[in-house]
């Protein structure tokens, strides 16, 4: 993937963080997007520090207006763009019974339209070059289901729809389209966990321990490279055996 240009949301920290830096390690250009300038433009200058290329660009996942922008000011100044990880992500937990319409039509906004939307900004360009890796960030929960959270379960489900439905859409011009299913990771979201809940987690995986955002970030390389050309249309588990 040397000086191919791969964009990732969600890019300030945790998994899109590591995302980044894989990519960029493997020798891609790097389009780092997330809300928090401040934090891009520290990432942006640890790639620098590297002798890598990247460009930070704020973005709000849940306004099809920012999408359209932050696509538009990186492909005018960086560059097309030929990887594209949807990773950004939000949460707004509670029990169906009492969910506000806000919180679940904002978590879909953001986890699964906002995906959709930036997807949509890249195929053009994917399809004139016949190449181009989509790589949307799913979550163990959107196979398994989880109470108290069924706007995040059913973003995250819903990703895995679109990246199958897409995967045929797009292969016959050499796009391939797939997802990655993380397990139990430490990021600032699972870190505000209890330690029983945690603890009862581990109980459940197999290898006995909490997932890194570079286990993460390890599959997204892989699925973004030439080593997984024949590999369209699949959900790569990265959970430590939680769910088979």
């Amino acid at each position: 993937m040397t000086n191919r240009i791969a964009f990732i949301t969600g890019a300030s920290r945790g998994i899109g963080r590591a995302c980044a830096l894989a990519l960029a390690g493997a020798g891609a250009r790097v389009a780092v997007a997330a809300r928090s300038l401040a934090q891009l433009e520290e990432l942006a200058g640890q790639i620098r520090a590297q002798d890598r290329e990247a460009f930070a660009v704020t973005i709000d996942m849940s306004d099809p207006d920012s999408i359209r922008e932050a696509f538009a000011r990186t492909i005018k100044d960086f560059g097309a763009i030929s990887i594209l990880v949807n990773n950004a992500g939000v949460t707004k937990d509670g029990l169906a019974i009492r969910m506000k319409k806000d919180d679940w039509d904002g978590v879909l906004a953001t986890n699964l339209t906002g995906a959709f939307l930036a997807t949509q900004q890249v195929l053009q360009s994917m399809m004139r070059e016949r190449w181009g890796r989509i790589i949307n960030i799913s979550s163990v929960v959107g196979e398994m289901g989880n109470p108290g959270q069924v706007n995040y379960v059913a973003s995250k489900a819903g990703l895995i729809g679109l990246t199958k439905a897409l995967a045929q859409e797009m292969g016959s011009r050499n796009i391939t389209v797939n997802a990655v299913a993380p397990g139990f990771i430490e990021t600032d979201m699972t870190g505000k966990l209890s330690p029983e809940l945690k603890d009862n987690m581990l109980g459940h995986i197999p290898l006995k321990r909490i997932g890194k955002p570079e286990d993460v970030a390890a599959a997204v390389r892989f699925l973004a490279s030439e080593d997984a050309g024949y590999i369209t249309g699949h959900v790569l588990n990265v959970n430590g055996g939680l769910y088979m």
